[in-house]
């Protein structure tokens, strides 16, 4: 999900403790501006490492704990774990940094684990935990009561091999201990791209299969710098001797990759048929004054020239004119035909009920240095906008992704208004790459599940624009079947 100022109100019931064991400054503040990789000369020795191979050599009862030399300042503790679902087999651990520490649980696919793909998701927020989509919206349990995990028939490793990770350090059960954490989405992309190349390095089955990074809200700003990353990365592995990671696509749902094409666009969203005219006639004809003069104001302190105080001003004053009444009139930012209510109504509480069980801890290997779980660290949040990191686009980076063939499915539930469709649309229109004719050029075209009406999509040289109707901001929650028939087809390359 994401959190802004204007939706805090709506929000409050998310707040949670935060973090307490900041303890100063970091003496590893700097670290995130070395190399990851450790001089070998000329090439990497593969005499020097030794795989495990083997997740099932792994104990359920405490971490193996790996590593790998090219990259001495990073570990892996990982474990068996017992899960609700006995069909497949299930994994939790933390990536070790140093002092920092991020938490993961990975899933083996129901269907070819030997074969199927390889899937990572996170959460957004920024500091939004992994957790919410693992057991609310596409994990193999689901926690939708207060009788706990129950099997989920459509979780999205029918037909994948998936990863829900706690990031950035900080999220989750991950933590660090001396309080530093990443502050920016280049920083946390380090970590991810790293920890990846110690998990294929050491289970050498995996190695060389289609990786695909999936994530929704906060993650569209998240994954395309990430998918960056590790296809940069991927140069450099080679030039060590090691296998190149497959990166193949990227899954944005309901995404914050461009967050002024969101907020731009509020006004025809909640104001006209687009979306569905919620406001009251005098609210949206002052809100439709509003954006052109916002528009100039944002391209020239956010974009042709990026000054972070201009900037912040801007975005703060448009988004307080052209979302403000929208939150004020007390609808739902993840649901417009929803009142703001108690979101504790999505299950939020019993997930934190659950993951902060004593048993459930003993489980999966949650550190206790971790403290208590909350779907949201606020502290982390409020660090990622303090740097302005929400105000820096990933649509550059899109744009690059699909020039170097890593294909791209953005995807929108209809009824979201954080993220809404018409903002994601309008950017991916806008996007400058060598694709751009061709894609603008195809019809918005009807996607059907089972015969029946899913949602609009237009697709052209690798990127894949979709809807998925009467969705909030959690597709895979609200649309589960149709989320699931959405991700077979694009694992198989089929067309929507």
């Amino acid at each position: 999900m994401i959190i802004t100022n204007s939706i805090l109100l709506c929000l409050a019931v998310l707040g949670g403790a935060q973090r307490s064991n900041q303890r100063g400054p970091s003496p590893f503040a700097f670290q995130f501006q070395q190399p990851i990789y450790q001089d070998f000369g000329e090439r990497y020795d593969s005499g020097l490492f030794t795989p495990m191979e083997r997740l099932d050599a792994l104990s359920d009862k405490e971490f193996s704990i790996l590593g790998h030399p090219v990259l001495p300042g990073y570990g892996v503790r990982i474990k068996r774990t017992r899960w609700c679902d006995d069909t497949v087999k299930a994994y939790t651990g933390y990536i070790d940094i140093q002092a920092r520490h991020l938490f993961f649980y990975f899933f083996e696919s129901r269907s070819e684990p030997d074969k199927d793909d390889v899937l990572l998701w996170t959460n957004g927020g920024p500091g939004g935990s992994s957790s919410v989509g693992l057991l609310m919206e596409l994990g193999p349990c689901r926690v939708l009561d207060a009788e706990g995990p129950k099997f989920h028939p459509e979780s999205w490793n029918t037909k994948a091999n998936i990863f829900f990770i706690d990031q950035p350090v900080g999220t989750g059960f991950s933590y660090a201990e001396f309080g530093e954490t990443a502050e920016t989405t280049e920083d946390a992309a380090k970590d991810i791209a790293a920890f990846m190349v110690i998990f294929f390095e050491h289970f050498t089955k995996f190695k060389g299969r289609a990786f695909h990074l999936t994530g929704e809200s906060y993650a569209g700003r998240y994954l395309p710098v990430y998918a960056s990353e590790i296809y940069d990365q991927n140069a450099r592995l080679v030039e060590q001797g090691l296998t190149p990671i497959n990166l193949t696509s990227i899954m944005i749902g309901n995404g914050w990759t461009n967050m002024y094409s969101v907020l731009l666009s509020w006004p025809d969203f909640e104001c006209s048929k687009i979306g569905r005219p919620v406001l009251d006639i005098s609210t949206c004809v002052a809100a439709k004054k509003m954006v052109p003069r916002c528009k100039k104001w944002i391209q020239a302190s956010c974009i042709d020239h990026f000054d972070g105080i201009d900037c912040n001003s801007a975005v703060s004053t448009c988004q307080a004119a052209l979302g403000g009444p929208y939150v004020a009139a007390g609808w739902n930012p993840y649901d417009i035909t929803q009142k703001c209510e108690d979101q504790e109504s999505l299950c939020y509480s019993l997930t934190r009920r659950f993951l902060n069980a004593s048993d459930t801890r003993e489980l999966i290997g949650a550190d206790p240095a971790a403290g208590n779980f909350e779907l949201i660290n606020r502290e982390l949040h409020d660090a990622f906008f303090n740097n302005l990191d929400h105000m820096h686009t990933s649509v550059e980076h899109v744009a690059a992704l699909l020039e170097r063939d890593i294909r791209v499915l953005i995807y929108v539930g209809s009824y979201d208004w954080i993220a809404h469709w018409v903002g994601n649309e309008r950017w991916t229109l806008d996007m400058e790459w060598s694709g751009k004719e061709e894609f603008n050029k195809q019809p918005l075209r009807d996607w059907v599940v089972d015969g029946k009406f899913a949602g609009k999509t237009r697709s052209a040289k690798g990127l894949t624009f979709a809807t998925v109707e009467a969705a909030g901001h959690m597709v895979p929650y609200n649309k589960p079947k149709e989320s699931l028939e959405m991700l077979l087809r694009w694992l198989a390359e089929e067309a929507l």
